[in-house]
């Protein structure tokens, strides 16, 4: 049943994360009116809200980009970084979302990024419980293996969970200040709000993954004691 819900959302996932690439190549067709690139954008953002410790790199893949609290670095994708659209400047202004929310000290990125270690744990504890389900080991055949399980779906929920408000949030900086600013106005607010939507979506589909699987679990630890 575990593995049923997972493939069932893992379809969810892709069909979402189709449809995020379709917005992105639509809106990366529509050119920005001032000609900034997305890396420019970045750069003037992180400006206006005075942080001057962040870099801005580039790094490989499509839609690969993100902020990383660590080293204080937006990195954007090429399409990103070079591109000079409202889909790359709606995405480097979410990423500079997040910069500007560490240097705010926003307290549901700070609980996110002390999850990163022992979610990294528990996702790979994860891996290894859907090989003994494939396997045929069922969890209700072992209540110690159930509750291994429960903890570690447990976690990786809350941390999607978690991701719900720093994603909305870190958009929500991005729309305003891309409003505020002038960089982006009428049609060209409307796409790049658009686009931070249906990004969303796939942070909204992978939370309610967890949740569901994670309920499923503590169904069955309930069930198995009757």
């Amino acid at each position: 049943m575990l593995i049923a819900i997972s493939i069932l959302f893992m379809v969810i996932g892709f069909i979402l994360s189709g449809v995020l690439k379709s917005k992105f190549r639509k809106y990366s067709q529509v050119p920005l009116t001032n000609g900034m690139s997305g890396a420019e954008v970045a750069a003037a953002m992180l400006k206006y809200n005075q942080i001057y410790d962040v870099q801005i790199t580039q790094v490989e893949g499509q839609l690969t980009d993100h902020y990383n609290p660590q080293d204080k670095t937006v990195n954007l994708s090429y399409d990103v970084y070079h591109g000079r659209s409202v889909a790359a400047a709606a995405v480097a202004a979410h990423e500079c979302g997040h910069a500007v929310q560490h240097a705010d000290a926003y307290s549901f990125l700070q609980m996110r990024s002390s999850l990163v270690p022992v979610v990294n744990i528990a996702a790979s504890l994860q891996q290894y419980l859907f090989m003994f389900g494939i396997a045929g080991i069922g969890f209700s055949k072992s209540p110690i293996l159930l509750i291994i399980a429960l903890v570690a779906f447990g976690i990786t929920t809350v941390f999607s969970l978690i991701t719900l408000p720093v994603e909305f949030d870190a958009s929500h900086r991005a729309l305003v200040w891309l409003d505020g600013s002038g960089f982006a106005r009428g049609q060209e607010y409307d796409g790049a709000k658009d686009a931070l939507t249906w990004a969303a979506m796939t942070y909204v589909s992978a939370a309610l993954a967890a949740l569901v699987q994670f309920l499923y679990l503590l169904w069955a630890l309930l069930g198995s004691r009757d």
